[in-house]
């Protein structure tokens, strides 16, 4: 677990399914993620989520809840680069994840478990790097990713063929431990 001054991010699970499906795999949330999941899909990925947690090396993706109301809010989490269409020195890398439930967006939430993951990233996994992907179309990501001080990395976009036009190329953004630490 993990927590911030408004949050708490909690491993995922399996009660989480009925809010996933309900709040967080809407047309909105997963406009630039592909696109709304069957109930399978959202299914299989949470199961993912949980077993992940069990494994020392697994990646983690947080339930974020609110601290004073005790609600979920959204999600964050390290993965690892897993797009076939991700340049070779990209695929495989440590990377940083969010999405929050709409009516949610614009109240920092997203920034302020973004800064708690990177803290745990780079602090007890003590990852040298962590990589995040958006797509120009995605402006409060972008946003995002400057504020927390990431470095885009232009040489590094690629089109993913899993994504609609729109929303290519995806962008590549770096966080070096160093970094992280001197902004800190």
């Amino acid at each position: 677990m993990i927590e911030t001054e408004r949050l708490v991010l909690r491993p995922p699970a399996s009660d989480d399914l009925p809010w996933l499906r309900e709040e967080m795999n809407s047309e909105a949330v997963m406009r630039h993620l592909g696109g709304a999941r069957n109930d399978a899909e959202v299914a299989d990925g949470l199961a993912a989520d949980i077993a992940a947690f069990a494994e020392p090396k697994g990646w983690r993706r947080w339930t974020i809840w609110r601290r004073d109301d005790e609600r979920r809010i959204g999600r964050c989490g390290l993965f690892h680069v897993r797009s076939g269409a991700a340049p070779d020195g990209l695929r495989g890398s440590n990377e940083i994840g969010w999405t929050l439930a709409e009516r949610f967006w614009g109240q920092g939430y997203a920034t302020e478990a973004a800064r708690a993951v990177l803290s745990y990233g780079f602090g007890a996994a003590r990852f040298p790097i962590i990589f995040a992907q958006t797509s120009d179309s995605n402006v409060g990501s972008t946003r995002m990713m400057v504020r927390l001080g990431f470095d885009r990395l232009p040489a590094l976009d690629y089109t993913d063929p899993d994504y609609p036009p729109e929303d290519n190329p995806t962008t590549v953004w770096r966080m070096t431990r160093d970094v992280w630490r001197a902004r800190a």
